[in-house]
């Protein structure tokens, strides 16, 4: 999913870049002028912003990009360029439905999803899914039953059973050592409960 956003989001870049240069052409050679603004003014606005934002999407691009070659979720810098990528498409998306027509806001809201996508989907440290509980890294697994002899604090007046089991009996030793009395698990006090 991060290979897709970064393909869009570097077509994007370029075609930003292009038709904001474009504009800046047309502006030239027309010698338009918006509120008495020079036309070269307009034109040099025009192609600059082109590419800074060209280069800003790049920069995204290549964050995406990052996180899906290694598999884990951005972090510091590389998580505010998307975090301000996802905000800027949204505003953007709010802009082009009633400017440009439904299809441009499709398809900003369609960036913007995969951008949360990314943000939301990836582990903290480790790619999706490769942590399972107990498990190392990677590996997955069920958390592994501790074996022996599991000790009863002294005074508690019930303990589960061991492994599951009801109605058997269970002994386990005092603080002081000694021996105490064999309580069935079914001798366990309610648990009062309160709206």
């Amino acid at each position: 999913m991060a290979w897709v956003v970064a393909i869009v989001l570097l077509a994007e870049a370029c075609g930003i870049a292009a038709f904001n240069w474009f504009l800046g052409v047309v502006a030239d050679h027309q010698q338009m002028s918006l509120a008495g603004v020079d036309p070269g003014v307009m034109s040099t606005s025009s192609k600059i912003g082109g590419v800074i934002f060209g280069l800003y999407f790049a920069l995204c691009a290549l964050v995406a990009l990052l996180v899906a070659i290694r598999d884990r979720a951005p972090a510091g810098f590389g998580r505010v360029v998307l975090i301000s990528a996802a905000v800027v498409h949204a505003l953007l998306g709010a802009l082009t439905w009633g400017l440009v027509g439904w299809p441009a806001f499709v398809f900003m809201v369609v960036v913007f999803t995969l951008i949360l996508l990314i943000l939301m989907s990836y582990d903290r440290q480790d790619g999706p899914g490769q942590r399972a509980a107990g498990g190392a890294p990677g590996t997955g697994g069920a958390p592994k039953a501790e074996t022996g002899p599991v000790e009863t604090p002294a005074g508690a007046p019930w303990a589960p059973a061991p492994g599951g089991r009801t109605g058997e009996p269970r002994t386990g030793t005092g603080g002081d050592g000694e021996p105490q009395d064999t309580v069935s698990s079914q001798l366990t006090q309610p648990v009062p409960t309160t709206l």
